[in-house]
């Protein structure tokens, strides 16, 4: 049984949904605004500190917990359908994963959509790692994090590292991804009644403004359940059971596993979608971020 704590998210998703709703031509800045309350849900981690950066243009924030190495970090690539989400309102859940990590992780704010469909994103993406590597960090001492449309994200940008011959993160986390960007799963259906944020008509509405009028639903890079995803680094894919997007997390790890990948898919039952936002308030986000920090641990050597 879900925990009492976890219901702050449903309730927050309930709401947003409500007034997106009630006003079904919101505008780009008050759909921001609102997707930018993510963090309310999230507790400070506490004994991080935060400072703004410029990633190689790309305009990022750096969560660094005490303690933390020097050499090693959490690329995050934010979610929000592409359209919202920011390093504000990701700032403490990455807090969390770093400090869980013992590393310190950039999240940077990517050009968003309508303004820049893909590729910019993932253009945005490899423009970070790039300035990462050129600050002296090895590629193998990063790792990939991201959750929704992010989560996509922190598995593409490897996937265009490895088509293009260059050195590999060392490791893949992906919180609830969006990888199915022509809304073909089976929990789309079956999980409908009791994802309290995602649907759909949301997720079809999403992906056109992705990929713009240039775009193609299977393009691996765009959409990597459509990739071959032999030869990427561990991946850890956590996700929520009550979500629609669930099939999409659990068709990539077959897929991935086929393909010889070392792949952990992490099923938290009657979860919403990237219930990782509650850390430090819900049981079932805090147990997430210590299996993943534990994970990452030992995948980035430390």
């Amino acid at each position: 049984m879900a925990s009492t704590e976890s219901q702050a998210l449903s309730d927050m998703y309930s709401n947003w949904v409500s007034r997106m709703a009630a006003n079904p031509d919101m505008d780009l800045d008050t759909m921001r605004d609102l997707f930018d309350g993510w963090h309310r849900v999230t507790r400070e981690p506490g004994a991080v500190s935060y400072a703004h950066v410029d990633a190689g243009g790309v305009p990022a924030l750096w969560a660094i917990p005490e303690g933390a190495v020097d050499d090693r970090v959490l690329l995050f690539s934010h979610g929000g359908g592409y359209v919202g989400g920011s390093s504000a309102s990701h700032r403490k859940v990455a807090g969390h994963l770093a400090k869980a990590a013992g590393v310190r992780a950039l999240v940077y704010d990517y050009r968003r959509v309508p303004e820049s469909p893909h590729p910019g994103p993932l253009e945005d993406a490899r423009r970070v790692f790039d300035w990462l590597v050129a600050q002296g960090f090895s590629a193998g001492g990063i790792a990939t994090v991201g959750d929704s449309a992010g989560g996509a994200l922190s598995i593409s940008l490897p996937l265009s590292l490895r088509d293009a011959g260059t050195a590999l993160p060392s490791a893949i986390v992906a919180l609830s991804p969006f990888l199915d960007l022509q809304a073909t799963g089976a929990t789309l259906e079956t999980n409908a009644e009791v994802d309290k944020l995602a649907s759909k008509p949301m997720i079809e509405q999403m992906a056109g403004l992705f990929l713009g009028t240039e775009g193609s639903p299977t393009d691996p890079l765009a959409a990597p359940l459509h990739a071959n995803p032999a030869g990427l680094p561990p991946v850890y894919i956590s996700v929520g059971g009550a979500e629609v997007l669930l099939d999409d997390s659990q068709r990539f790890a077959k897929k991935a596993e086929a393909a010889g990948v070392d792949v952990t898919l992490e099923v938290v039952p009657e979860m919403q979608h990237v219930f990782h936002f509650l850390a430090g308030h819900a049981p079932e986000a805090d147990q997430s971020v210590r299996n993943i920090g534990s994970w990452l641990r030992k995948h980035l050597l430390l």
